[in-house]
């Protein structure tokens, strides 16, 4: 567990000459200020684990709905078999409720879970400062407002420290641990033992709007919120891209709307008057949204509509898409070529073949054409290992393939696609060569990640023909092709594209054709923020790792995702999208083009961001 970060340490501006030779302070009582769904959810944590826990709310009726709240919660965690009857039991009989603060008075450790509001828990804070003993630790939950200034309303700021849970807090293991410039070290060995005994994984970090996963969350939600604002894909679209591009567990949009998109204003207008980075102004619809009353689910309405407030089911609206408009093929595609023979054109060429499509492949050499029908004999027999496909598949797929060296080759096919190197003045050099080739309504189709396709289509007689399909690695296990289509793109390419998608099992997704499409539009600007806080000095990478991978559940943390995609890579896509959107934001971290610079690569070098070679 890290606390580095660029603030003084606490050491060389606590007050208290011995609170770092006291013995650490025993806790077993807890107050929890504050029972709505995450105040009640922190009581059961520490209530589950042996505390004795004090909850206590503005008045009987707020008490009422956080007992609610921790009997249904408990109820369930019962049908599920988390816990027995008795367990819950004797959960439920080491909370005690209360509707004033003077019932705190024994409390080692109080938990603020109140309204996030900055008058507010000063008021609480003020006044527990009165009320619990000189020992106790006094913690808020807040995940964006300042913990430094809400100690100020203490006598004691030593002892203030921000411990913000995930919701819903019994499940989630990640808890920020905010130390102030003031805290105590010794409050900070006490809240880490305490965490531990709750079987938690606490990172530590400074007193910074966001912290560590909202910091890099938000930005992230912000920029899917702007894209949806500018129309340039759907709500639908934008989530499947996400989901099925970068294996996220929900979609930005919806998970807006599971945060609420009135919390997530307030969180963005904190880390924005506190940071005064632009990508953090919150998106003007979300303000509308939430002026309008449009608060995701909690509401019944947000991005997506639900069937009642609260409720998780999503229903119909004027917005969603009809099964009567699923895509069709406008164009007849029988044949296709694909030209490359590297891992991603290799993919690609399985991935039609499976589907039954007859393929053309163009390589460099009869050496290289064979790697292709190898790298395929591979993926089948890893299935067939482990039952997933037959002898008799894999056959018929190979016999579906044709290897060559000349593009002519291609001269009948219905479909190309390109999945060569990533360089323009060689792509557009290939389709002019494409456009001589093929013939007449043939569909000319890149993979380019980041390029501008209209400069393929340009190069070409027919750019009416020519689209994007974006392809993810390994193409025949990843389901996302993102479909970009120009502004000389006909309707009919764009929808054939689609609905071939759909015929291969892919899931497509419609967008323009600008830099990172929608997936690295919002991947990279994130994973570049992730670079900053590391080269800033706030959190390590690995509390920076385990934040996003506890604390939002996505499949990998962003520097790990770093060193399998490649710095230079990344830095080559970051540079296209700063080059797009001119935003100073999207500049790349200078520790980015470094580690590119030192030959520090990723996996595919041994080392990156961490070394691999010892691994």
């Amino acid at each position: 567990m890290s606390s580095a970060g660029s603030s003084p340490t606490p050491s060389s501006t606590a007050p208290s000459s011995t609170a770092e030779d006291a013995p650490g302070r025993t806790v077993e009582t807890i107050g929890v200020v504050g029972l709505g769904t995450m105040g009640a959810g922190i009581a059961e944590v520490f209530a589950r684990h042996g505390f004795a826990v004090v909850g206590v709310e503005v008045d009987e009726a707020a008490v009422a709905r956080g007992r609610g709240h921790l009997e249904h919660s408990t109820a369930r965690a019962v049908e599920r078999g988390k816990l027995s009857e008795q367990e819950r039991d004797e959960l439920l009989g080491r909370l005690t409720y209360s509707t004033s603060l003077k019932d705190l008075t024994h409390a080692d450790l109080v938990v603020e879970a109140a309204v996030e509001s900055m008058g507010t828990k000063k008021e609480i804070f003020s006044a527990l400062d009165e009320i619990v003993s000189p020992d106790a630790v006094l913690a808020t939950n807040t995940s964006s407002l300042s913990v430094t200034e809400l100690s100020s309303a203490t006598r004691h700021p030593g002892r203030v420290v921000g411990v913000h849970f995930f919701n819903p807090a019994p499940v989630q293991r990640l808890v920020e641990v905010v130390r102030t410039v003031v805290t105590e070290p010794r409050v900070l060995d006490d809240v880490a033992s305490v965490l531990d005994r709750l079987g938690k994984s606490p990172v530590v970090c400074g007193d910074k709007a966001g912290f560590i996963a909202n910091a890099l969350l938000f930005g992230y939600l912000n920029h899917a919120v702007a894209m949806f604002e500018q129309r340039y894909a759907s709500r639908e679209d934008i989530d499947a891209a996400m989901r099925f591009g970068c294996g996220y567990p929900m979609g930005p949009l919806a998970l807006l709307d599971l945060i609420g998109l009135d919390t997530a204003y307030e969180i963005l207008d904190t880390m924005y008057k506190q940071g005064r980075d632009r990508l953090h102004a919150p998106a003007p619809i979300l303000k509308q949204m939430v002026t309008a009353g449009l608060l995701g689910r909690k509401s019944g309405r947000g991005f997506y509509s639900y069937e009642r407030p609260d409720s998780p089911v999503v229903v119909a609206d004027a917005a969603t898409p009809s099964a009567d408009d699923a895509p069709r093929l406008r164009h007849d595609i029988r044949t296709v070529g694909v030209v490359g023979t590297g891992t991603m054109a290799a993919g690609i060429v399985e991935v039609f073949a499976k589907a039954g499509y007859e393929v053309t492949y163009v390589g460099r050499s009869e050496e290289k054409n064979a790697g292709v029908v190898a790298q395929i004999s591979k993926n089948f027999d890893r299935l067939i290992a482990k039952g997933r496909a037959t002898e008799e598949k894999k056959a018929e797929t190979l016999a579906r393939l044709t290897g060559a060296t000349e593009r002519e080759a291609l001269a009948e096919v219905d479909l190309v696609v390109e999945a060569i190197a990533e360089d323009l003045e060689v792509k557009t050099a290939l389709f002019a060569d494409l456009d001589r080739i093929c013939k007449p309504g043939a569909v000319l189709a890149t993979t380019t990640s980041s390029l501008p396709i209209i400069a393929c289509a340009r190069a070409t007689s027919r750019p009416q023909d020519v689209v994007g399909m974006h392809f993810f690695n390994p193409a025949p296990i990843m389901k996302l092709v993102e479909v970009v289509s120009t502004v000389a793109t006909s309707e009919e390419v764009t929808e054939t594209t689609r609905a071939l998608c759909a015929r291969l099992g892919k899931v497509a997704v419609s967008c323009g054709d600008r830099a990172g499409f929608i997936v690295n539009a919002l991947l990279f600007p994130y994973l570049n923020d992730a670079v900053k806080m590391l080269e800033a000095h706030y959190a390590d990478a690995d509390d920076i790792d385990l934040a996003m991978k506890a604390g939002c559940a996505l499949p990998m943390g962003p520097f790990e995702l770093l060193d399998v995609v490649g710095n230079d890579v990344s830095l080559a896509i970051q540079k296209e999208l700063y080059l797009e959107f001119r935003e100073p934001g999207f500049a790349p971290a200078p520790l980015l083009e470094h580690l590119v610079t030192a030959g520090y690569l990723g996996r595919k070098t041994g080392r990156g961001f961490r070394d691999h070679t010892r691994r």
